[in-house]
């Protein structure tokens, strides 16, 4: 027996409507809401929704003195044109140099890492 449903990953930010906005670039969608809460609802039923954080400071990647508390996968067919894309579109590397390995590391514009996969 179930308790419960996964809703929606919540991610905390200064701006929720201009960081849904991103994801909606990246992974398409409808963006719904104003103000603290935003949704972004996703092809195939899925969610992300962004909340208002006043005074929110950014994940640290990688840090061993600090968590990066969460991030989020994004399975791409190709990882030079999803790069481009996302650096297109606000992203900034974080571990993005070593072209051998399936994946890389960015942080969105308020500085949460995402991966982009080609696993």
């Amino acid at each position: 027996m179930t308790v419960a449903e996964l809703g929606p990953v919540v991610l905390d930010c200064p701006d929720p409507r201009a960081l849904a906005g991103f994801y909606a670039a990246v992974l398409g969608g409808t963006v719904e809401g104003e103000g603290d809460w935003v949704d972004l609802k996703l092809p195939g039923g899925r969610a992300l929704a962004f909340q208002a954080a006043p005074g929110f400071v950014p994940p640290k990647w990688p840090a061993p003195d600090a968590s990066q508390q969460f991030h989020l996968d994004l399975d791409v067919k190709d990882l030079d044109a999803a790069e481009k894309a996302v650096l297109e579109l606000g992203a900034r590397p974080l571990d993005a140099e070593d072209r051998t390995r399936t994946f890389r590391v960015y942080a969105d514009p308020a500085g949460h890492p995402f991966c982009l996969c080609a696993c």
